[in-house]
């Protein structure tokens, strides 16, 4: 494993695993925007700068995330971004998991007006059929949540993990995120994951999992105009 592709992950995710969802353009590629908003470069250069253009086209946009993204070149404009962790497994602590089950398209809708209550980042209709997720239901009502995301040889990204604001505080999230990682170790890849970098309430949940920080990366929202 070569830890080196996390620097940039999405691209090595798209030309690998996700290539099914993938749009490419030379150098330059970005998931279908029904699974998600993350495009990615394999090189800053001016060549790719020019396909992730193309690629977006007039009047689109893209999410760039990874780390040390460059001044955006006048052929695109800056529109936001931020700062995240990286984070990767080292050793799974022991915490109990709760009861869940596997979700698929058919909760879709339910996964959307979490992710749009709770904001852990995001989240598109196919999104969940990047990998394995997983829920907990309280009176038949989806509440907390968690799946996988990107996948580079090795590694694979959880993501999502987020809990409806009154059932925090039971362990839901790490519990969760814990039996992601499971399925993840089982097949023998290294789970990694992201968080903002100033939500230190998850940090703090991740570091007790066995989570430790790598590097920071960058977020960056770019369109044509």
């Amino acid at each position: 494993m070569d830890p080196s592709t996390l620097d940039n992950a999405v691209w090595h995710s798209l030309t690998g695993a996700h290539q099914m969802f993938a749009e490419r353009t030379g150098g330059a590629g970005r998931y279908d925007p029904n699974v998600s908003v993350f495009a990615a470069v394999d090189e800053f250069d001016d060549a790719s700068w020019r396909d992730l253009a193309a690629l977006v086209g007039p009047g689109g946009t893209a999410v760039l995330f990874r780390a040390d993204i460059p001044e955006t070149p006048p052929t695109l404009e800056h529109l936001g971004g931020g700062v995240g962790h990286q984070m990767v497994l080292r050793n799974l602590a022991p915490v109990d998991v709760p009861a869940v089950r596997v979700l698929g398209l058919t909760d879709a809708e339910e996964m959307q007006a979490l992710v749009k209550l709770t904001e852990p980042g995001p989240f598109r209709p196919r999104t969940v059929e990047l990998g394995t997720y997983f829920g907990v239901f309280h009176e038949g009502a989806l509440v907390a949540m968690a799946g996988e995301r990107l996948r580079v040889p090795g590694y694979t990204e959880i993501s999502a993990v987020c809990t409806h604001p009154n059932h925090r505080g039971q362990g839901l999230a790490a519990g969760l995120t814990a039996h992601v990682a499971r399925g993840i170790l089982a097949r023998g890849d290294t789970p990694f994951l992201h968080h903002a970098a100033d939500n230190d309430p998850a940090r703090r949940v991740y570091d007790a999992l066995g989570f430790e920080f790598r590097r920071e990366v960058g977020i960056a929202v770019v369109g044509m105009p």
